[in-house]
């Protein structure tokens, strides 16, 4: 498993409980979700590589 980096910052309160809900029901952490939904944002925009995706059990369309 490669080695991560912390990364912290501040959130609303409405934005962390909908993580936290997302989270569960996609049987991960709120940092696993956080950490796709930023790779997905990043590779939409073209700031990330088009590697190899993990898998969520729910879109993130939405």
């Amino acid at each position: 498993m490669a080695k991560t980096h912390p990364l912290g910052f501040r959130i609303e309160q409405d934005i962390k409980e909908a993580l936290t809900v997302a989270a569960k029901e996609d049987h991960r952490s709120v940092s696993s979700l956080v950490e796709l939904i930023i790779a997905k944002w990043l590779r939409e925009h073209g700031y990330l590589a088009n590697a190899p995706q993990r898998s969520l059990r729910h879109t993130l369309d939405a």
